[in-house]
Formats: structure tokens, C-alpha cells, sequence
């Protein structure tokens, strides 16, 4: 076996038991983001403007999948075996998966929107345009460690990249704020106002359809802990926080994919009959909305 070095602050029972929690996460999203794009790729009457976001969820929920198993990978090694560009790449992909499944619940927000409240048809020319820029953006942002604003790293325990937030410096300052406003902030606003005013409507016409506060709770219970330590490493030394600590919230971070799917797939009343269908071969009964009086 290749001699390693424990990252300062793990044990090799740390360093199985993390591996573990990325591995059981990464292949559990993978299994149901794989039935998601199946499901729409295979069955005909998926195909909708509205399910097209979804399937684009699915597809960035997936990519962050993979990125976890490489880190599950590296975990059980005991060392990252893909070196600084490996590390560049992984942080990177990982990034741009972030960004657009983030960037992707807020769309599939403002779409539900549209389908309980105003009943506006989406068109296909809108949704392509805007999962395109949904895509560009995030490759956009996420490229711009590498050109030199922030930069990727290790995290604690060496065996998967991310935004270096040890640092603390201008650059790594101004670009994680940006990130917080223009993919927290102002997502979470997005779903946050979109769901109330569907919640009204349901109130209104006294049927639920689903639980309008789940979706951003998740989001918030998913990526809060995460963001919360790494804007707190824009005002103080983030080393003062325990490694472990440090590792754990990327790995709850990581199980978003997860729940995504089970809120917007297979909990999805415009979804879940595809998904049926392709699991069974049983057909499709399309859901009726209710109108508001």
C-alpha cells in the first residue's frame, strides 16, 4: 500500500467514515437523478417546457453527484491522487454544479408560479433561454478562481477541492459575497416569494397541492451551515473552526442532490407520473388544476 499522510486532525477511522457518508450520499443522488433523466429522456409526454427544468435540476444534481464520489474515492485512498490540476478541475465541476442546481430551483419556483397562480403558458423559447443562461452563468462564476479572483483548494481533509476560504483576503472576499447575493440571496428570495404567493392561492381555492415551505427549507437546511462558515471566513480565520466541522458541513451540503429529487421528481405531481411510466410501463394520468374563483 502507498505511504499517506493523515491531514492534521483525522484519524484513518475519520477519513473511512467521511468517505462512507459521501459515498452512501453520492450513489443514492446518482440512483435517483439517473431515474429523473431517464424518465424524461424515455417517456414522450415528459417533455414540457415546465419539466425541462426539472430535468435540467436533475442534470446539475447529478454532475454534483459525481463530485462526490470522487471524493469518496480520494477518501478511502487516504490522499487526493489527481493532482493541482485534478484539484482545479474537481473544484470547478463542482462549482458549476452548485451554481445551477441552486440557479434551477429558483426557475422551477417561478415556473409553479406561473402554473398555479397566473396559468401563463411557458413557451419553449423561454425556458431554453433561460436554462442556457442558467448554464453560462454558472460555468461563468465558476470559472473565475482559476482566473485568478478566489482560488481552489483542499478542504480539511484533502481529498476533494473547493473555494479556498482560508484565505480570508480581498479577492476571496469580494467573490464569495457576490456568490451569496447572486446565488443565495436572491434565489432564495425568488422561491421564497414565489411559494408564498402560491400558498395564498391555495389557501384561496382550500386545496394543497404540496407544502409550499419545503422547498427552501431544504435549500436552507442543505447549504446554510455551509455558507454561513464560509461567510464567516470573509471576517475571521476560518481555522478557528474544528476540521471536522469544516468537513462535515460540505458532506451535509452534498446531500441536497437527494432531497431535490425526492421534492422535485418523484414529489412532483407533473413528474412523478413519468417517472411511473418509466418504471412500470403503466401510463401517464396528467394532473388537473383546480381554478381559482
Amino acid at each position: 500500500m502507498a505511504a499517506y499522510t493523515l491531514p492534521e486532525g483525522f484519524t484513518d477511522f475519520d477519513m473511512f467514515a467521511f468517505g462512507t457518508a459521501l459515498l452512501v450520499g453520492g450513489l443514492l443522488g446518482f440512483f435517483l437523478n439517473v431515474i429523473s433523466i431517464m424518465s424524461y429522456l424515455r417517456v414522450k409526454e415528459m417533455r414540457t417546457p415546465s419539466n425541462f427544468f426539472v430535468f435540467n435540476l436533475a442534470l446539475a444534481d447529478l454532475s454534483l453527484n459525481i463530485n462526490g464520489l470522487v471524493a469518496a474515492y480520494a477518501s478511502y485512498l487516504r490522499y487526493w491522487p489527481f493532482g493541482v490540476e485534478g484539484c482545479n478541475y474537481h473544484g470547478f465541476q463542482g462549482m458549476v454544479s452548485i451554481l445551477a442546481s441552486i440557479s434551477f430551483l429558483a426557475a422551477i419556483a417561478w415556473d409553479r408560479y406561473h402554473q398555479y397562480c397566473t396559468r401563463q403558458k411557458l413557451f419553449w423559447s423561454t425556458t431554453m433561454t433561460m436554462c442556457g443562461l442558467i448554464w453560462v452563468l454558472s460555468i461563468f462564476w465558476a470559472a473565475i478562481p482559476l482566473m485568478g479572483w478566489g482560488v481552489f483548494d483542499f478542504e480539511p481533509m484533502k481529498t476533494c477541492c473547493t473555494l479556498d476560504y482560508t484565505k480570508g483576503d480581498r479577492d476571496y472576499v469580494t467573490y464569495m459575497l457576490s456568490l451569496v447575493v447572486l446565488y443565495l440571496l436572491l434565489p432564495c428570495y425568488t422561491m421564497w416569494s414565489c411559494y408564498d404567493a402560491i400558498y395564498r392561492h391555495f389557501k384561496k381555492i382550500h386545496h394543497y397541492r404540496f407544502n409550499t415551505s419545503v422547498p427552501l427549507r431544504v435549500l436552507l437546511t442543505c447549504w446554510g451551515p455551509y455558507v454561513v462558515m464560509c461567510v464567516y471566513a470573509c471576517f475571521s480565520n476560518a481555522k478557528l473552526v474544528s476540521p471536522k466541522l469544516r468537513m462535515v458541513l460540505p458532506v451535509l451540503a452534498k446531500t441536497n442532490p437527494i432531497w431535490n429529487a425526492l421534492l422535485y421528481t418523484f414529489g412532483n405531481e407533473f413528474y412523478r407520473g413519468g417517472v411511473w411510466n418509466f418504471l412500470t410501463g403503466q401510463k401517464i394520468v396528467e394532473p388537473v388544476l383546480k381554478k381559482s374563483k
